[in-house]
């Protein structure tokens, strides 16, 4: 299993990015999809989930400026980031339940002890500064 984010970087207050997150190695189709993010002392924030049925889920903070997305025909989830503000800064993850996972009982945590459940992919950093 493979994740690859990419995407991320500086970006000023009101700013937007989009990040991307390269899958491979399992049937991604059949799983659900996460961004997580993990600011300097904190534990890890699942920031949005795409399910394998396209349903989605959005932390709070950012309902109405995040948008998830999946391509299953390239294996691919994204996350548009609109009106960025500084408290987004972050190192953001993209994070696989594969059905080993889902058919384990599992699910991906609203927050918690990074890497705890499921795949991750080793992360890209977005900070929000002027």
């Amino acid at each position: 299993v493979q994740l690859v984010e990419s995407g991320g970087g500086l970006v000023q207050p009101g700013g937007s990015l989009r990040l991307s997150c390269t899958a491979s190695g399992f049937t991604f189709d059949e799983s659900d999809m996460g961004w997580y993010r993990q600011a300097p002392g904190n534990e890890c924030e699942l920031v949005s989930r795409i399910s394998s049925d396209g349903s989605t889920y959005y932390t709070d903070s950012v309902k109405g400026r995040f948008t998830v997305s999946r391509d299953n025909a390239e294996n691919m989830v994204y996350q548009q980031m609109n009106s960025l503000k500084p408290e987004d800064t972050a190192k953001y993850y993209c994070a696989a339940l594969t059905t080993e996972f889902k058919n384990g009982g599992y699910w991906l945590p609203s927050w918690g002890r990074c890497r705890s459940v499921g795949y991750w992919g080793q992360g890209t950093q977005v900070t929000v500064s002027s």
